[in-house]
């Protein structure tokens, strides 16, 4: 045999695992090389010394026993939850801004003259905040953000429309809504149908558990709504004389 040969023999048995190799040290040496896939996970040392593997897993929302429902009802829900999920800031903001404006009425407006160029031009800085976002949004979150305004400002679509503009655009609407088998006189009943359900959310968001809750049937953290402004600039305008 020739001695390059004998080299080439020598050096491939150096490269092979011996007999005496464990399975693990075989198996360290068939994946030397591979990248390191996984998650990474955090430990620590108990009082023996021992490693205990410390994993954080995100808080789920348990259905309370008897919530039964079929499989549409349930595609409904979801729905509702996700629409409730994009509108209800929307409505708190309004509550905070229609405070707002009664308030400068009561302090600020003496003549009817001023009532309605305020009206007016909060209107304006309504369109100007909001009607990007409003007409982004679907027929349903449309009427969900109708129950939750006249759940938090404590008056129907129609009564809002009619106290800060007039009957006849409060009717003009009501028409309009009646095309779509809407009534905007409608008001909000937190016991009694669709309602209820957006009660319910409504008391989970109050809590403080929403996040939980959405998570547990999206899997999925809830898209934060970001709105520009929760106040309104708008002044009364004085009539100079």
């Amino acid at each position: 045999m020739s001695k390059r040969v004998l080299i080439l023999l020598l050096l491939l048995a150096a490269s092979l695992p011996t007999a005496g190799q464990s399975r693990e040290a075989r198996e360290s040496v068939r994946r030397a090389g591979r990248p390191v896939t996984g998650t990474p996970m955090y430990f620590e040392l108990d009082e023996q010394g021992d490693t205990v593997f410390m994993e954080t897993l995100d808080p789920v929302w348990i259905f309370p026993k008897g919530c039964r429902m079929r499989d549409g009802d349930w595609r409904r829900y979801y729905k509702l939850v996700y629409n409730f999920n994009k509108v209800y800031p929307y409505a708190l903001v309004g509550r905070k801004m229609m405070a707002q404006v009664d308030s400068t009425i009561a302090a600020d407006v003496s003549k009817r003259s001023e009532r309605n160029r305020y009206v007016n031009d909060v209107e304006k800085e309504l369109f100007r905040l909001f009607e990007k976002d409003i007409r982004s949004m679907t027929i349903n979150q449309g009427l969900v953000l109708m129950r939750l305004v006249d759940r938090e400002c404590g008056m129907s679509a129609f009564n809002i429309i009619k106290t800060y503009e007039s009957g006849f655009a409060a009717n003009f609407w009501q028409l309009v809504a009646r095309l779509f088998s809407q009534n905007l006189k409608t008001r909000y009943d937190p016991t009694r149908g669709e309602d209820a359900k957006i009660e319910e959310l409504c008391k989970i968001w109050d809590s403080g558990q929403w996040d939980a809750f959405y998570y547990s049937i999206f899997m999925e953290r809830p898209p934060k709504v970001v709105i520009q402004r929760e106040t309104l600039e708008s002044e009364v305008r004085k009539k100079s004389r």
